[in-house]
């Protein structure tokens, strides 16, 4: 009879600690809601992850990750090297994960990318900070827009060959996720600039001024997704912008400035909105005015960012407000220089 109780019991307690160390599945919406960091080890055949890289076939890896919370999840999964540039030229490319495995805590997030430092060093992974909290400037001006959740990976050779380290990277909400807490649906094909929503693309245009980046474009999709409402078919799309390391604010060694616009820096703005009334400029200069210390907080409040990669980029911000403040200088660049 003791014996009985006794297994009863140590039943019953086993199956406590098993339910309690099985994790909940992940909610997409709040992941990327939430700015605390989260510890991340990614273990992977590192000579196939590098050498492979220029390739984009699904590389086999497992992902723990530690949540704020002291939740740890572990997966197996698949994941792809992605970006042209990434791949030809750093260490790691940017990362396509595949959490889409029916059943586990992490299938929420589906396909997301993980972007990291271009190589090793700590001065990349202070740009790849300044990557982050673009996206998180732009949250500030829309819902239309990707987030992201920040993460302090360490890469783990699965055969124990390579020295494992460790660097903060970034994910990247899902194309489908982040359209649907919009209440669209995403589109494939590309358009014209004015064939799509024109306050969104105005607002656009202006963020892809302040953070100085002219690597973008709506027609081929370079470096921008159109969604569309679920409710409305004949409402135009609207314009996301995403990736952001060859811009200004950012301002990475590797960033050329493109000849077209003929600037010298990767630095050098140039405005490339179309034409808009003198209202629709002012009432877009105002709304980014509204939202200038919200910015530079974003900026401030970052405690990874060192001092100096600070300071150049909270003066990169200053010089796009000095423009927006001014009348002069906001008729020259919104409205004399509009594309046509």
């Amino acid at each position: 009879m003791r014996k009985s109780k006794v297994a009863i019991t140590g039943l019953i307690l086993f199956s406590a600690i098993t339910a309690k160390s099985q994790a909940k599945p992940i909610d997409a919406v709040e992941f990327f809601k939430d700015d605390r960091v989260i510890n991340m080890t990614l273990t992977v055949d590192m000579k196939n992850l590098v050498t492979a890289k220029r390739d984009t076939n699904n590389v086999p890896a497992t992902v723990t990750m530690a949540f704020p919370d002291s939740t740890v999840i572990t997966e197996d999964i698949k994941m792809k090297p992605k970006g042209e540039f990434r791949r030809k030229n750093c260490y790691i490319a940017s990362l396509q994960l595949d959490f889409k495995k029916q059943g586990a805590p992490l299938t929420s997030l589906k396909k997301i990318k993980l972007i990291g430092g271009c190589s090793k060093s700590s001065s990349d992974e202070q740009l790849l900070l300044k990557e982050y909290l673009t996206y998180k400037i732009y949250n500030l001006f829309t819902d239309m827009s990707f987030r992201v959740r920040l993460l302090n990976v360490t890469y783990k050779d699965s055969r124990e060959k390579a020295k494992p380290y460790t660097q903060y990277a970034f994910m990247i909400e899902d194309f489908d996720e982040m359209a649907k807490r919009n209440q669209c649906v995403k589109r494939e094909t590309g358009l014209q600039n004015e064939q799509t929503d024109r306050k969104q693309m105005t607002l656009v245009s202006f963020f892809q001024y302040m953070i100085g980046n002219t690597d973008w474009s709506v027609p081929t999709l370079h470096n921008i997704k159109l969604i569309k409402s679920k409710k409305d078919s004949l409402a135009v799309p609207f314009v996301i912008p995403f990736d952001f390391d060859y811009t200004g604010f950012v301002n990475a060694s590797y960033a050329l400035p493109p000849e077209m616009f003929n600037t010298t820096a990767i630095t050098e703005r140039v405005y490339r909105g179309f034409a808009r009334s003198p209202e629709e400029v002012e009432a877009m200069r105002n709304f980014f005015l509204s939202k200038e210390a919200a910015v530079r907080s974003v900026i401030t409040d970052c405690k990874l960012l060192e001092g100096k990669v600070k300071k150049e980029a909270l003066e990169y911000i200053d010089e796009f407000y000095r423009v927006a403040k001014s009348q002069k200088q906001s008729q020259s660049e919104f409205i004399d220089k509009a594309r046509n």
